[in-house]
């Protein structure tokens, strides 16, 4: 299963006093929030490659970061 790690990039931003929030990431990236707020909590079932790369652009991240493969879930 393909796991995003939102969450934790956004956690650890925080953690580093460079927070933003899902809304700020949504209009940073030129996303609906509910888009952002799907990825954030791991709700995506379809990942569209050009909100994927928004956000990792958005963020400066690169897809690897975002996205992993768990194949324990498969």
């Amino acid at each position: 299963m393909i796991k995003c790690n939102l969450k934790a990039i956004l956690d650890e931003r925080k953690r580093e006093g460079n927070e933003i929030s899902i809304r700020k990431l949504a209009d940073k990236a030129g996303l609906n929030f509910e888009t952002v707020r799907r990825l954030y909590n791991d709700e995506t079932k379809q990942y569209h490659r050009e909100s994927v790369a928004a956000v990792c652009v958005a963020l400066d991240v690169e897809l690897s970061e975002l996205l992993t493969l768990d194949k324990g879930e498969l």
